[in-house]
């Protein structure tokens, strides 16, 4: 991992988020992500792949009394990640593993957790030519680890009704909605608009283990209101920390 790192801001100024200067950076997806976790005080969740921990510092600042596992398998990142949980005043809330979902530490353990959510890589590596930058290839192509693992991980980390967060591109629905099928069922789309009219880039997936209700397509968010200004939906969302709207 590069050794320069930038000191950044997220939800309005109140997390402190140190990454790495080149490869992959935080964007709102990782906001967003946290802001899907219906998660509630005293329940246990697990994020796979945290990266430097933004989405999992988004979640415990929304949600006091949440603890989060936090698995990631650079080990230069996971240590920022405890940086980060400890500049923030979360280290007791939050703990970071170094390892990979295909073979996790032994203390991420299955049937375990109310929440595990992700962000998994979204491109497949015969689909698209690697970024030069190692940091931002490995978050956006998958290596060993196929879609279908991270699913198949999710859920069995999951505790029985516990329920599986994820976004991804909204192109790839497909394959979301075919990993989860016959592991998680009850399955809750949430589009994320670029703008009004404009067709969804990325799309928040819920799902709850061993549950078999039908699914529910959700009105979603229209993130942009020009090419500049969010809308103030999304600004409840990206600035002040609040939940998405899942509702009928």
């Amino acid at each position: 991992m590069d050794t320069d790192t930038s000191d950044d801001r997220l939800l309005g100024g109140r997390l402190a988020l140190l990454q790495p200067t080149h490869g992959h950076r935080v964007g709102i997806d990782a906001v967003l992500l946290a802001a899907a976790v219906a998660a509630q005080p005293g329940e246990l969740a697990l994020e796979a792949g945290t990266g430097v921990g933004a989405a999992s510092l988004c979640l415990a600042t929304r949600v006091a009394g949440v603890r989060i596992d936090a698995l990631e398998i650079d080990p230069g990142l996971a240590q920022l990640a405890r940086r980060n949980a400890q500049r923030n005043g979360l280290a007791d809330t939050i703990e970071i593993h170094c390892g990979d979902i295909l073979s996790p530490p032994y203390r991420i353990t299955s049937d375990t957790y109310h929440h595990v959510f992700m962000n998994p890589p979204f491109q497949q590596p015969q689909m698209s030519s690697a970024s030069p930058q190692p940091g931002r290839a490995m978050a956006h192509r998958a290596g060993a680890a196929m879609l279908l693992d991270w699913i198949r991980f999710a859920v069995a980390m999951a505790r029985p009704g516990g329920c599986v967060t994820l976004i991804h591109r909204a192109d790839r629905l497909d394959d979301v909605l075919a990993a989860l099928k016959g592991r998680a069922g009850g399955c809750e789309i949430f589009p994320l608009w670029p703008g009004a009219g404009k067709p969804a880039k990325r799309v928040i997936v819920r799902a709850y283990k061993g549950h078999a209700g039908p699914l529910r397509l959700f009105p979603g968010l229209v993130l942009h209101a020009t090419d500049s200004k969010y809308t103030g939906a999304a600004e409840s969302v990206l600035r002040h920390a609040q939940a998405l709207a899942f509702s009928d």
